[in-house]
Order: C-alpha cells, then sequence, then structure tokens
C-alpha cells in the first residue's frame, strides 16, 4: 500500500510549481538555488523600499559583497554554533604539475577536492556580519544606525522555495548602548508586524532561536528563548502548523563589541542589534497568499507597493 504523502509536501510542489510556470522564478539542478524573474525582482525590490522607508530615523547606507574576510566567522565563533551552515571558500593554489593532476581527476570524474586550498575569504553568512569590523573603535555618542541590502548564503539546500542557499536580507544594525539598542528593537518588531499585516500577510510574532548545531547547540538555543533575545514574524506560507520566518530581531548585547573593540564614548562595551528582512521570503509569501499575478492583487496591497 502507497505511503500517503505529508500535506506539506503537496503545499510545496504546487507553490514551487506555480512560481515556475508564471515565470517569477527559474529552476536549476541544485536545491536551494533558482533564478528570479523580472516580476519577481521588480516585486521584491518595491519590498526593499517600502521596508527602507520604515525607519524612524536616518540609517546609513553600506553596501557589502557577498564574501567576507574569513576571520569575521572566526573571530564570532559562527564555526562553533553553525558549522553546517558555512560556506567556506577554496581555490586552485597549486603549480602547472597540479593543475594537469587536476584537470585530468576531473575529466576522469575522480574527486580533486583536496587539489583545492583554503582561501582568506568566504561566503557572507549573516546580513550583518561584514558591517562589525568596520565599527572598531569608540562609536558616536548617539551610536550609529547603518542598512544595507546583503547577500547572504548559507548551507540548507532544501525543494522547498522559502529556504534558499543564497537570498537577500534588508537589514538594519543598531550599535550603542543597551537601553537604546532594546528600545530600537522594540520598536522595529511592532514596526515589522505592521508592514506585513498591512501587505494582507496573516503575520504573527514569536519568540525564535537560531539553528545552533548538535547537543550543545539545543541548550545555546533555550537560553536564546529564555532571554527573548530573538524574536520572528512569522507567515503560514508552505504550512498552517510550521508558519515561515520572514524577519527576525536580534539583541546581540555585548557579543560583537567584544570581538571587534567596539566602545562607547564612556568606555564600556558597546551592545548591538539587528533586524533583517528576507526579502525571497516576503515576495514569495505575497505570491502565496495573493496569487502569482501582481495586476490581480487587492488594491490596499497594491497601493502599499506601488505607491
Amino acid at each position: 500500500m502507497e505511503r500517503e504523502r505529508p500535506a506539506e509536501d503537496d503545499q510545496v510542489e504546487r507553490l514551487f510549481a506555480g512560481l515556475v510556470s508564471h515565470g517569477l522564478i527559474v529552476p536549476v539542478d541544485v536545491h536551494g538555488i533558482f533564478g528570479r524573474g523580472a516580476v519577481f525582482e521588480d516585486v521584491l525590490r518595491r519590498v526593499d523600499e517600502m521596508i527602507v522607508r520604515q525607519s524612524a530615523e536616518p540609517a546609513e547606507s553600506l553596501t557589502f559583497p557577498p564574501v567576507i574576510d574569513r576571520s569575521v566567522i572566526q573571530r564570532t565563533d559562527y564555526l562553533d554554533s553553525f558549522p553546517q551552515l558555512a560556506g567556506l571558500i577554496y581555490g586552485f593554489l597549486g603549480d602547472h604539475r597540479d593543475a594537469h593532476q587536476l584537470s585530468g581527476r576531473v575529466h576522469r570524474g575522480e574527486p580533486w577536492g583536496e587539489l583545492m586550498s583554503l582561501t582568506d575569504v568566504c561566503l557572507n553568512p549573516a546580513a550583518c556580519y561584514p558591517l562589525y569590523p568596520t565599527m572598531t573603535g569608540v562609536l558616536p555618542l548617539a551610536g550609529r544606525l547603518v542598512t544595507m541590502l546583503n547577500w547572504v548564503y548559507r548551507r540548507e539546500p532544501s525543494p522547498e522555495p522559502t529556504r534558499m542557499q543564497a537570498f537577500r536580507v534588508r537589514e538594519f544594525v543598531r550599535a550603542g548602548s543597551p537601553a537604546m539598542v532594546l528600545e530600537w528593537r522594540e520598536a522595529w518588531i511592532r514596526r515589522g508586524l505592521d508592514l506585513l499585516r498591512r501587505l494582507g500577510l496573516p503575520a504573527q510574532t514569536e519568540v525564535a532561536s537560531d539553528p545552533f548545531f548538535g547537543r550543545v547547540g539545543a541548550v545555546l538555543a533555550e537560553g536564546q528563548r529564555a532571554q527573548q533575545l530573538k524574536f520572528e514574524v512569522v507567515v503560514p506560507v508552505v504550512s498552517d502548523d510550521h508558519p515561515t520566518a520572514l524577519c527576525s530581531f536580534n539583541y546581540h548585547q555585548d557579543h560583537f563589541g567584544h570581538a571587534f573593540d567596539i566602545h562607547q564614548d564612556d568606555g564600556s562595551v558597546a551592545h548591538t542589534a539587528c533586524l533583517g528582512f528576507g526579502l525571497e521570503r516576503v515576495v514569495i509569501a505575497l505570491f502565496r497568499h495573493h496569487g502569482f499575478d501582481p495586476d490581480s492583487w487587492p488594491a490596499e496591497v497594491r497601493a502599499e507597493i506601488w505607491c
């Protein structure tokens, strides 16, 4: 007797097939990687602009490439907490004899990874990471607020279209005293929830944790939830029982301040918080709830995006 397919699998397939058939995404042979069509990109750009307009105070705007100095993930202990997600970059550093050996192995279908060497850069695993090394030193009296639109890589291949290996995040980072950082984060949690609801999405907030690795990771995750260091705004996309996080709001305490020698003007270690909207996830949620043709979306939603 054939086992019944989980309902979530059917929802994943229907959503992915709809996005593909309407030219919104272009599939490739690797799970978690796909091209974006012109309509998808237009909605994404407009949603991003809408998010930026929600900031209650001016923010510095910076742009970073999708690769960062490998020492950043070492200084932040990323490989202790999330080794399963890291994307390290290897390159060929051999001589002509090694190159001949490499070519032969590739054409014979043999393993060739051992002929590559670890480089000094890696794929960026978190939208805020490129910023912290630039903050080393003493912050202005009012702290700093910076926004970025960054590509992020996480090695978690999946056929589920909202779980991508490479995606874009609209990020804001606040650095300063604990009071100013927490006040800013709390204001943005309310602002982010309101924004997604104005887009006609059934959004809710919940206390969350990061995907820490292993048995020790379970303890870290529970501590993160207990201290309410991470909140997410979630929306049902491929499952009503397990909604998808579209944005997150994280309080790092003084973790990055210590790691990168970031101080306030009184000499104390600075605290930081960040918020990030997963732009592809927001766009896919819009197509899931309003249909694959933006021209048919509710007028109030279109007014928010095409203002």
